[in-house]
């Protein structure tokens, strides 16, 4: 099934039933409560095998209330026989999760079975960040000739406010004019779980946007600020297509990732002294821990440094 299926269209080969039922409902009203599109795009596909899963061929589809703890364990053990990491099994519990609460708040279920599952513990990673140099590179180049982009005035407001906000992917696409503020240079940003926040833009940043929007020709009542060839919403797909172009032709590098930009922001400024509660609240981080991350990004930067600088090291 395609990842950029509707609901309709990705449960269409499911028999009706009240699982399936439920399931739709469940995203319908994520829908109406402005979930993003990255995470409906997630409940559907994780609720997609969860739906399949019940749905052996020849079997009656239990309803959701038929579903307990034991039969939730079931579908765990097959994701763990599937070989999935720990962070794709955690988000597709923490989607069961959410859909069983609202089955249980809809009265569909008298309990939320998926509440009572233990989730594998997740690796923390290091992120990958990338130096100071590098993103400068990258982004007073793009605009050359050579490299014979339809949109570089575009591009390059994307990375400059990628890395100058530290925005995730899906905050730059959410992005709609009534959120910028030039004259001010301030962001008003959506971010996870629809938690709104306010973010500066930098003077390089506000200069690529503005320079950006003088350029921008969007479709009939278009209002986003980043927008396709066709003159609507780019996907965050397109971004990260972007990204990896680039990130090829000027870095040789096409692994380089989108929210590698919102890491380097985090770390940088954590290495030129700012706070790490400030940075937790640029991040839009509900919690410091989070954030702490970076302060180990920070440490083995300084490690690296003093192995190649010090004459005693």
């Amino acid at each position: 099934m395609s990842i950029s299926a509707s609901p309709s269209e990705r449960f269409a080969h499911f028999p009706p039933g009240p699982l399936r039922d439920a399931v739709l409902a469940f995203l319908e009203d994520r829908s109406r409560l402005s979930a993003s599109a990255h995470t409906l795009r997630n409940y559907a596909i994780d609720l997609e095998q969860l739906v399949e899963f019940f749905s052996p061929p020849g079997a009656e589809v239990p309803a959701p209330a038929a579903l307990g703890v034991n039969e939730l364990r079931e579908w765990m053990a097959a994701l763990y026989d599937r070989k999935l990491s720990a962070i794709s099994i955690r988000r597709k519990v923490s989607s069961l999760r959410s859909f069983f609460h609202h089955c249980h708040a809809h009265g569909i279920t008298t309990k939320n079975p998926a509440k009572y599952l233990r989730l594998p513990k997740a690796p923390r990673k290091i992120p990958k960040v990338l130096e100071p140099d590098a993103v400068n590179y990258l982004v007073d180049n793009i605009g050359k000739t050579e490299l014979k982009r339809p949109f570089p005035v575009r591009d390059r407001a994307i990375f400059e406010v990628l890395y100058g906000s530290g925005l995730r992917v899906s905050e730059l696409t959410g992005l709609s004019m009534e959120d910028v503020d030039l004259n001010e240079r301030w962001l008003r940003v959506l971010g996870k779980g629809s938690k709104e926040r306010m973010t500066p833009l930098g003077v390089t940043g506000a200069q690529a946007l503005m320079a950006y929007l003088e350029e921008r020709v969007p479709a009939v009542g278009e209002t986003a600020v980043f927008l396709n060839y066709k003159g609507r919403r780019m996907s965050t797909r397109a971004v990260h297509q972007i990204t990896k172009f680039y990130a090829m032709m000027l870095l040789g590098d096409p692994s380089v990732h989108p929210h590698e930009f919102r890491h380097s922001f985090a770390t940088h400024l954590l290495n030129a002294g700012a706070d790490l509660r400030a940075i937790q609240e640029l991040l839009g981080h509900s919690q410091l821990s989070t954030t702490q991350m970076y302060t180990k990004v920070a440490i083995e930067d300084l490690e690296r440094v003093y192995q190649q600088s010090h004459p005693k090291a």
